[in-house]
């Protein structure tokens, strides 16, 4: 196991590298630069002017040795104006150049500066990562026990009336993007013109003119159920039927494998069958289903923050990717490859306990 462990982190590292990589290529192209450029400086620049600044802000040169820079395992980038000041990637304006670090990158805790936000990147994900991971732990609380739940109920028995019902729902709401579901939700539970609201506003059963809000901005100070079903909702109905499935295939092979009719033939009751037999081996595949929606989570919440205009991680990212923020753009990636990695990790370390059957060799 230990050696196993080993091999995966060596490969995780290597892919960190060559993923970071890719990304800080394509968010340095020359025309990403010149917008950088103009947006920090003028809008007027001419081409000349836009070349002495990224030369005077580090932004030239090789783009190995950027990437080494950004990444800290190179020394930062130093440049003498014709004053003779002193200025450098890891010089903070008014510092001593002499007592200023020779390394300044992501390795060292220098994650960069919003252009956007105007704060330091380390201080946005900070935000934007807590906000989003109360939305993802609410919506695995929701997601994973109803998708287990429904599952199971199909898989005990295929062909029923009960299997047929769980599997459409799971199929629909698999099939409806997080778009289209919250925009419906929106409608049916958060408009002053459509859906049930108007009906229980003039019942008087609610108060005010909605029954939810259309927006998630306040759960940015305060969560509460009113301002966090509709988010959570729109997320876990699309995670809900796909992991449902996925255990209901698990459970229908199971149940046909030879030790649960021999258990039924010797008398064992159904629902023990069911639980001390058929339950841990049918959970093997949907574990690993349920850890690849940690990063699906993180990622795939752009949409459903945007609508929601809710300031987490995929809000920051919209921000950031819309406005040109270099920074903030490599600090998402990094935060996204490492979630990806690790949860995969774990899945294959959680997939062998959960199955001694299979040897890592």
């Amino acid at each position: 196991m230990l050696s196993f462990v080993l091999r995966r982190i060596g490969v995780m590292i290597l892919t960190a590298f060559a993923l970071t990589f890719i990304v800080f290529y394509m968010t340095n192209l020359p025309p990403n630069l010149e917008k950088l450029a103009k947006s920090e400086a003028s809008v007027r620049m001419d081409d000349a002017a836009v070349a002495s600044w990224l030369e005077e802000n580090g932004h030239t040169g090789p783009v190995l040795m950027r990437y080494g820079e950004w990444l800290g395992a190179l020394p930062g980038w130093t440049r003498t104006n014709e004053d003779g000041k002193i200025t450098g990637r890891c010089i903070i304006e008014g510092q001593d150049p002499a007592t200023a670090p020779s390394h300044c990158g992501i390795l060292q805790g220098n994650w960069g500066y919003s252009t956007v936000f105007k704060a330091p990147v380390t201080e946005v994900l900070a935000r934007s990562l807590g906000a989003t991971g109360w939305l993802m732990l609410w919506v695995m609380i929701v997601m994973v026990p109803s998708s287990l739940l429904l599952g199971v109920l199909s898989g005990m028995r295929e062909g029923s009336r009960t299997d047929r019902v769980l599997s459409t729902f799971a199929i629909t709401t698999t099939a409806t993007p997080e778009y289209v579901s919250g925009v419906i939700l929106i409608a049916l539970l958060a408009s002053a013109t459509a859906g049930i609201s108007p009906i229980l506003a003039e019942a008087g059963w609610i108060e005010g003119k909605t029954l939810f809000p259309g927006t998630a901005t306040s759960a940015m100070e305060d969560i509460t159920f009113w301002n966090f079903f509709l988010p959570v909702m729109t997320i876990a109905l699309y995670g809900i039927g796909y992991i449902a499935r996925m255990t209901r295939a698990s459970m229908t092979e199971v149940m046909t494998q030879q030790y649960i009719r021999t258990a039924r033939l010797k008398g064992v009751s159904f629902r023990e069958v069911v639980m001390k037999h058929a339950l841990r081996n049918a959970l093997i595949a949907p574990f690993t289903v349920i850890m690849l929606q940690f990063p699906w989570l993180l990622n795939g919440v752009v949409i459903v923050e945007t609508l929601f205009n809710y300031k987490g991680f995929g809000w920051t990212l919209v921000q950031a990717a819309g406005n040109n923020d270099i920074d903030t753009l490599l600090a998402c990636s990094v935060v996204a490859v490492f979630v990806v990695l690790v949860t995969q990790l774990i899945s294959d370390i959680g997939y062998v306990f959960l199955n001694p059957r299979i040897r890592l060799a």
